[in-house]
């Protein structure tokens, strides 16, 4: 088992927060929402779901850069706020 942590990136665009996950862009990791703190709710269910979406197809889930990916045979909890 290994447990991955994915970096996020929250911006705000006019009136709503946009984010999107640099490693899993080419797979669709990008959402949006009305507040921050709604964007970041979503980038999480997006990445959750994208994740699931490459192990159900047999594909690998990205594992670097480090920068955007850190990977861990340890189980881990994150915890941001």
């Amino acid at each position: 088992m290994k447990t991955y942590v994915f970096r996020v990136v929250i911006e705000p665009d006019g009136d709503r927060w946009i984010a999107y996950c640099p490693a899993l862009l080419k797979q669709g990791g990008a959402t949006w929402g009305k507040t921050r703190e709604e964007a970041m709710k979503h980038i999480d269910e997006v990445v959750r779901l994208v994740v699931e979406s490459l192990i159900k197809h047999g594909e690998s889930i990205p594992e670097g850069p480090p920068e955007e990916v850190l990977v861990s045979t340890e189980s881990r909890v994150a915890v941001t706020v």
